[in-house]
């Protein structure tokens, strides 16, 4: 006899079967309809390396073997590959790290098995060694791979195509090298466009961060100033993009001559902020855990201290813009000079030792977007404690 499933009025099955699968179904359209702008976002993002890595391999297996005619050049492309697949900002270095890899995986492995042939064992031996030698020559996990991958290449296929070693070598030679023209001339970055791109959501985050706190301490709300604290903290991943893309922007201006233009221009300020703008991150992790004690504590909270970092978080917004367009950013250091003027306000009027705090770190972080937008630590400074004024009232 059929037993069929129990529906309810709704007629949906007790198990949750057939029923429920056009709502999962929509669930899922949903979710991937949500999704396709991020998508495309990173699409747009890796198009760029995509089309480098395209050109690269197909060049480099040009030049091994209808230029140099080296028997199976499938290390070039594949070499050239990998040296574009390094991270942005470090493809000078890891194509060093390729050919010391390689060199090192072949004369291991052409040494051990001259003196003990070739079978499972010496197979072993031959990549142990060759990992050990790339370690004490001071090689990092790349060239560790590539000694590695090079020896077993080369004890697994010397024994049926002779003469591989110089081959792979000078395949992995001119792939690397492949990869450097593909970047430096043919399809150079836009720097100010690479680091702008992981600029932005370094600084979105202080900012939208800042101005949490400035409305947490408006409405004396801890729990909310707690939760900006929190997200400023986890910014690991805005602040390694901003690095990496700070190499990125100084690499593209080094290799490519039609970027040499810039290096002392907007895209070498860029550049050069990375660093204080994760100092710039630090110290107001500071004023927003400040500001939770303060909230806490029933501290008081002149009118001006919300309003000065309000101003702080505005210059960093201004900042990026300015950075972005290529600009001087004049805008963001007048607006950070008000945010130090709103704490010198918020100081005479009167605060407690956690809000002392607060207007300590709003300078601090001021000088750390003026250094930033590239004005020297003592102008910075200098101009900071004028903007402050006298510390006590007139």
């Amino acid at each position: 006899m059929v037993r069929t499933a129990a529906r309810s009025d709704d007629g949906e099955t007790r198990d949750g079967g057939p029923a429920r699968t056009p709502a999962a179904l929509a669930r899922l359209r949903d979710r991937a309809a949500a999704s396709l702008p991020d998508r495309l976002r990173r699409v747009r993002a890796g198009g760029g390396l995509a089309v480098q890595a395209g050109l690269a391999a197909g060049l480099a297996w040009w030049v091994a073997d209808d230029l140099l005619h080296i028997p199976q050049p499938l290390f070039a492309p594949i070499s050239a590959v990998v040296a574009l697949a390094a991270s942005v900002g470090q493809r000078i270095r890891r194509t060093v790290e390729l050919i010391v890899g390689v060199s090192v995986g072949v004369l291991i492995g052409d040494a051990l098995i001259y003196l003990v042939g070739t079978g499972v064992w010496q197979l072993g031996l031959i990549v142990v060694l060759s990992i050990v030698v790339s370690v004490l020559l001071g090689g990092g996990p790349s060239v560790m791979v590539q000694a590695g991958a090079t020896a077993v290449l080369i004890g697994t296929l010397s024994p049926v195509v002779e003469n591989l070693e110089f081959p792979r070598f000078l395949a992995a030679l001119v792939g690397g090298a492949v990869s450097l023209v593909v970047t430096a001339v043919l399809l150079p970055l836009h720097p100010l466009r690479v680091i702008n791109r992981a600029a932005t959501p370094a600084l979105c985050l202080l900012a939208d961060q800042l101005d949490t706190a400035a409305d947490a301490l408006r409405r004396r709300d801890a729990s909310a100033a707690q939760g900006a604290l929190d997200r400023l903290r986890d910014n690991k991943q805005e602040i390694g993009a901003l690095t990496e893309a700070a190499q990125a922007a100084r690499e593209a201006t080094a290799l490519s001559p039609v970027r040499w233009g810039s290096r002392q221009g907007p895209v070498g300020r860029y550049a050069r902020a990375a660093e204080p703008i994760d100092r710039a991150m630090r110290n107001s992790g500071t004023l927003i855990r400040r500001a939770v004690t303060l909230i806490e504590e029933g501290e008081p909270i002149p009118e001006t201290l919300p309003t000065a970092v309000s101003a702080l978080a505005e210059a960093t917004r201004l900042l990026r813009q300015e950075f972005a367009a290529g600009h001087e950013p004049d805008k963001a250091r007048e607006r950070a000079l008000r945010a130090v003027a709103g704490a010198g306000e918020a100081y005479r009027t009167g605060v407690g030792f956690s809000g002392s705090v607060v207007v300590a770190q709003v300078r601090t972080t001021t000088s750390d977007l003026f250094v930033a937008s590239g004005v020297a630590q003592e102008e910075a400074n200098r101009l900071v404690r004028h903007a402050f004024g006298p510390f006590e009232p007139d």
